[in-house]
């Protein structure tokens, strides 16, 4: 397949779609639960809409930005997904491949093959970032941490919100079991604000707590020294009926205050997204669903083609807004709105019953 024929980001979900067993597709698309807090993630993002300002020279428009001292090409970051092998045989190599050629940062998930040194191996040159997973005891986790470091990773996530595996009633009701029994998840759930004062004192490297979803949790986070926030609700995966990340956005932005960088996911699929994201202030966007469609679509070539089309969108948006770089963006632009969709997992995508020519 020739991925630069996808003209939108709709091509992809079809292509997904189509090449995926119910069990793959339920896995990128599903929750927990009723799902509530993955419609809250779409919710919170449809209910935005933008203020734009004119006559401004928007000629030339800067979408790329710095983050842990690397230029990135976008505010991205390919968010950490367990089992990528499942859309692309090459799994976390071949999204860290794509970070690497497209220029974005990529996060590798301790559940993801082919592990963190072969995808080290696969992406040199990446800005690639670990997030782990507890199962083992403070010897185990600073085991991961030393193994990170020596493998070049830019820095050590800790992911908080998975003290229990939540119900995902979509595999549940066909009795499927993605990946078999989950050994040690107890040192998850005992993981406390000890363990990250360890971490710190330990490890030169720079932490990340993954699942912040209060300003009460963020502001403990950088009493205990932590160097970014990263605002989750697992996509929507854990705890249901939470708030959509986008709604809890301004509430961190303003406990940070500035104090250290702010990552978020859940939900964003477009480029509008990623540009109200920034302008409630993030700095940094994780794309989760999108990359697995990215992958299943077109493997790595097809992801990298899906970071180019968003380039596209972002750098469209920020023109039609009066912007031409990051920093002249700011929560003015942003007005609440009624919602147009219901929260559909892909309500991004309106156009899906469109008959396109074939491009495959």
């Amino acid at each position: 397949m020739n991925a630069p024929l996808f003209l939108t980001l709709h091509e992809f979900v079809k292509k997904a779609r189509q090449k995926l067993n119910q069990d793959r597709w339920d896995y990128i698309v599903g929750g927990t639960e009723t799902e509530t807090t993955v419609r809250r993630n779409r919710l919170a993002l449809d209910s935005l809409a933008f203020r734009p300002r004119v006559l401004r020279d928007v000629s030339e428009i800067d979408a790329s930005t710095r983050f842990l001292g690397r230029k990135l090409r976008l505010p991205l970051v390919l968010a950490p997904i367990g089992g990528l092998e499942l859309f692309a045989p090459e799994g976390g190599a071949a999204a860290a491949g794509a970070a690497q050629q497209f220029g974005v940062s990529h996060m590798l998930s301790s559940v993801c093959e082919p592990g963190l040194e072969a995808v080290a191996q696969a992406a040199p040159d990446a800005l690639r970032m670990f997030q782990l997973y507890a199962r083992g005891d403070a010897d185990w986790v600073d085991a991961m941490a030393e193994r990170a470091i020596a493998a070049g990773y830019g820095a050590f996530c800790l992911t908080v919100d998975t003290a229990y595996y939540s119900r995902r009633e979509r595999d549940l009701a066909k009795r499927h079991s993605r990946s078999g029994p989950m050994p040690a998840r107890e040192f998850q759930a005992r993981l406390t604000w000890s363990d990250v004062a360890r971490l710190k004192d330990k490890f030169d490297i720079p932490l990340i707590l993954k699942g912040i979803a209060t300003a009460e949790d963020a502001d403990l986070a950088l009493e205990h020294g932590v160097d970014a926030i990263y605002v989750s609700n697992h996509g929507g995966r854990q705890l249901d009926h939470g708030r959509g990340t986008m709604e809890i956005l301004p509430e961190i932005a303003a406990a940070v205050g500035g104090r250290a960088p702010i990552l978020i996911d859940g939900g964003f699929n477009r480029g509008a997204d990623i540009v109200k994201a920034m302008a409630a202030g993030a700095d940094l966007v994780g794309i989760g669903r999108m990359q697995c469609i990215g992958l299943a679509a077109g493997g790595e070539a097809g992801l990298v083609r899906m970071l180019e089309i968003l380039e596209q969108e972002i750098q469209i948006c920020l023109g039609l807004l009066g912007v031409n770089a990051w920093a002249g963006l700011d929560l003015s632009y942003l007005h609440p709105s009624t919602p147009v969709g219901t929260g559909d997992t892909l309500g991004a995508f309106p156009l899906l019953s469109l008959e396109e020519k074939s491009f495959y």
